[in-house]
């Protein structure tokens, strides 16, 4: 049940001086606060359906991930950014595992929003997206490898590459092969 004092603080994220402090107390509030997060990625300005997606992307719970997948679809390419951010980035969460996007579900999206989507800035950060799977599914490698290849933007060539097989990233999340010992 929403609390008014929590409805409020989500409706503060929409105001430059204090959304700072609103942010900082729904994140000390933790999961207590997560059912009015969720209600505010559905609030009509973009910079409070953007911070939703932030603060989910720190305090993700499983009921969650439907939610923040949907707003990949979202009209403003920041609230998109923060969307796929929460559903790529395992550093932010305390049980990333618990919490992972279904693959059969946000794969193919991801790949189609590294296509597809008008905003560089959001194809990059599908980039990071695709490459959760590029050592196990040849379609995220072609993907990242389309992109590094034949992206319009600097910027998403520079990151499809880093992701893409050779690349920095790809090179350092590379399962190590299996140790052979000596008899």
């Amino acid at each position: 049940m929403p609390t008014a004092e929590t409805v409020a603080l989500v409706d503060v994220l929409g105001s430059e001086p204090r959304r700072p402090g609103a942010f900082r107390e729904l994140l000390r509030r933790g999961t207590e606060a997560v059912p009015d997060i969720r209600r505010g990625l559905r609030h009509p300005l973009p910079r409070v359906r953007e911070e939703c997606c932030r603060l989910l992307d720190q305090l993700l719970v499983p009921e969650a991930v439907d939610d923040l997948t949907a707003m990949l679809d979202d009209p403003d390419a920041r609230v998109r950014v923060a969307a796929l951010h929460a559903l790529s980035c395992d550093r932010c969460k305390p049980d990333a595992d618990l919490c992972r996007p279904d693959r059969a579900v946000i794969q193919p999206r991801a790949m189609r929003i590294l296509r597809e989507d008008p905003d560089p800035q959001v194809r990059a950060r599908a980039a990071e997206l695709v490459g959760l799977w590029v050592h196990n599914d040849p379609q995220a490698v072609a993907a990242l490898v389309r992109a590094r290849d034949e992206d319009p933007s600097p910027a998403v060539r520079k990151k499809a590459g880093w992701y893409a097989p050779g690349g920095p990233i790809h090179r350092r999340t590379a399962p190590k092969p299996p140790r052979m010992f000596r008899a």
